[in-house]
């Protein structure tokens, strides 16, 4: 399989990476900073410079040809303000809808967020981010791909488990950054995601079951 990350210098997209490649699987990573590319290769991956933000929709595509898969992975981040979360959060999502579709790319993976609601009330940043969120998760429900749209708690950097909660309606929670690039590497070769929302937060159950359970 060979997978297009975008975000591909985030804290989870550098981890999927690892993952996959650790697996032998052919990896790109879309990454706006060209600085950033000897850390995407020392996951194992294949930096791929193009901002999302910026480039043209027949761009994206372009450094995506060839790909089985893409995942968004990609956000504004914690510092930046309501206007990014908008522009990346959403825009960047819906432009890589319509990158994969120029170039055949059927399947599309989205990290979202545990609560994300595309009419989540309020002006704070927050809120705009989970209001981003959710349209971008409507947007790829409504894309006509392969999509799965996994939606983690709280983020930790604590060491992996590899046992996880995967469920359409969890309590809240707290996952691990290195469990949540397992559940996205498994749901790309899980037929089973196709068309599913889930949210993510530790558990009990091993990463295979609980997404061959989906």
């Amino acid at each position: 399989m060979r997978a297009a990350i975008a975000g591909g210098h985030g804290q989870i997209a550098l981890r999927l990476a690892r993952v996959l490649s650790q697996r032998g699987e052919e990896v790109l990573a879309l990454i706006r900073n060209p600085d950033h590319a000897d850390d995407v290769r020392q996951a194992g991956a294949e930096p791929v410079v193009v901002d999302l933000e910026q480039a043209s929709e027949g761009d994206i595509a372009q450094a995506i040809a060839g790909s089985d898969a893409v995942v968004f992975a990609a956000g504004a981040g914690p510092g930046s303000g309501p206007a990014r979360k908008e522009t990346m959060d959403y825009g960047g999502a819906v432009k890589l809808i319509e990158a994969a579709k120029q170039a055949r790319v059927s399947r599309y993976v989205i990290v979202s967020s545990m609560g994300a609601d595309p009419d989540e009330p309020g002006d704070d940043t927050f809120s705009v981010y989970q209001r981003a969120k959710g349209r971008a998760d409507e947007a790829v429900r409504a894309s006509g791909l392969d999509w799965t749209v996994v939606r983690p708690g709280g983020l930790t950097n604590d060491a992996g488990t590899g046992r996880v909660s995967l469920g359409e309606h969890l309590p809240p929670g707290k996952v691990t950054r290195d469990d949540v690039a397992a559940v996205l590497a498994a749901v790309l070769d899980s037929p089973n995601a196709i068309g599913r929302t889930v949210d993510l937060i530790g558990g009990d159950t091993a990463v295979a079951e609980a997404v061959k359970a989906i």
